[in-house]
This record gives C-alpha cells, structure tokens and sequence, in this order.
C-alpha cells in the first residue's frame, strides 16, 4: 500500500518589517520640499505684489529725511532665489519636525492608518505651530513695526508657539486620561474646551502689539496677512497629502509573497 502524502497547510505570511524612523525621516524632509515648492509658488504669486506695496510706501516716507544706502540685495534677487530658498528650507525643516512628530503618533491616536495620522497630524501642527500664534500675533508688511522693538515681538511670538504646544499636548492628555470614563467622544469634547480656554487665557495675558502706522493703508495689511495665512496652508496642505501617501506606502505593505506550504505531521 502506498501512503498518500498529507495536506498542505499555509502559513500565515510574516508582517513586514516596520521602516525605521530615518525612513519615514527621509520622506518627511522630501514631502516637506515638495510642499515648500508650492508655498514659494504661492508666495510668489500672492504675497510679493503686497511686499512690493509696502516697500514702496516705506520709501515714500522715507524720502527727503534720509536717502539711505544702496541695498546690498536687489530686489529681484530676494524675490526669487532669497524668497525660495528660504521657503524650501522651511519646508524642509518642518517636514523633518512633523515626520517624528508622526512617529511617535502613529499607533496612539487610535485605529488611524499611516495616511490619515498624517493628516491628523498635519492638521494638529498647523493649528499650533501657525494659526494660534498668527491669530494673537498676524504677520504685517514691511514698513509696519518698530525696529527698536523686533526682538520682544520675535520672542512674544516664539512664546506664543511654545505655549500653544504645550496646551495642545496638555489637551490629548487630559482626553486619553478621560476616555476611559467618559467615552472618546466625551472626552474629546472636554478635552477641545479646555484648550481653547486656555489659549483664550494666554491671548489675554500676553501683551497685544500694536504698531501699524495711523496713516497705513488697512486693506494693503490685510491683504499681507491673507496672502501669508494662505503660503501657510498651501504649505501645510501639500506636506500633509504627500507625506500621508509616501508614509502609507512604507508602512502598508504591498502584494504578499506566495505561500509557503508546509507538510502536516
């Protein structure tokens, strides 16, 4: 008698090895590129006939008390490759910050893929790092601004992203501590509240700058501070769209490889 050969069996396919976090790193910095490409872009196209506005009313009262010096830039030169390389080194710089930033969120934030912790992400640092601090602090034209005070609005600045961080990661601690009794929409509910009580607190002890000229035109700032809010979310909308589809694509494994079968004992 002839024995028959038993049953194949399948084995369950390994996961694949989780990159590391200079992977994700590296394509963080490229997203990061790619989104400053499009911010110089919109910045070129939206922000400089503003800066361009400004700097002609500077001159204007300038004129006649102090002819001043040659600018040892042009300004076509600061337009182009000073405006863009310092933009794309921004996005650089940013991408790195928020693809770590990722890592450390990707897995805590709930049952969230790699693309849409990326954008929640995304989301999180452009709300702290740019819209909290642009709504105390809004960005003004040249022209507008004492130069004697520069460094205490510099630093009031910083102190502003500094403390909306601070707040923002106070706030998804207090919500996972919550959850557990309240639930996580609840908690999530309390949580948001409190941040923005707390943000309100801080708008209303920090001292308010106030510098525009009486005699500055309103609508040219508002157009300055539009057109800098509007290079922020371009820049931040773009890196979140890459950076979402390359991280999925290092982490999200591809077509698995044929089975391999073993023979039951």
């Amino acid at each position: 008698m002839t024995s028959s050969a038993p049953p194949a069996v399948p084995l369950p396919a390994a996961p694949p090895p989780a990159p590391s976090p200079r992977t994700l790193l590296v394509r963080g910095m490229l997203a990061g590129l790619l989104a400053g490409l499009v911010a110089f872009l919109v910045a070129y196209l939206l922000g400089e006939s503003t800066v361009d506005a400004a700097i002609a009313i500077e001159e204007a009262a300038a004129h006649g008390h102090d002819h001043g010096e040659e600018a040892p830039v042009s300004r076509a030169l600061q337009a182009t490759a000073g405006l863009g390389t310092g933009v794309l080194l921004y996005g650089v710089a940013l991408g790195g910050i928020a693809a770590l930033v990722h890592c450390y969120a990707l897995g805590r934030l709930g049952r969230f893929g790699p693309r849409a912790t990326a954008a929640l992400v995304t989301a999180g640092l452009f709300a702290t790092v740019t819209l909290v601090p642009f709504l105390k602090y809004p960005a003004n034209p040249p022209a507008v601004g004492d130069p004697d005070t520069a460094g205490r609005r510099t630093a009031l600045y910083l102190l502003m992203i500094a403390l909306s961080a601070l707040l923002a990661s106070g706030a998804l601690i207090l919500g996972r501590r919550l959850a557990p009794s309240l639930g996580n929409w609840n908690a999530s509910t309390v949580a948001g509240v409190a941040l923005v009580a707390a943000i309100g607190t801080a708008y209303a002890l920090l001292p308010a700058v106030d510098e525009v000229p009486a005699d500055f035109p309103a609508a040219l700032i508002w157009q300055f501070r539009l057109a800098s809010l509007a290079i922020q979310t371009a820049l931040w909308a773009t890196f979140g769209l890459v950076f979402g589809y390359l991280a999925e694509r290092a982490l999200v494994s591809g077509p698995l490889p044929k089975e391999a079968v073993q023979p039951t004992s």
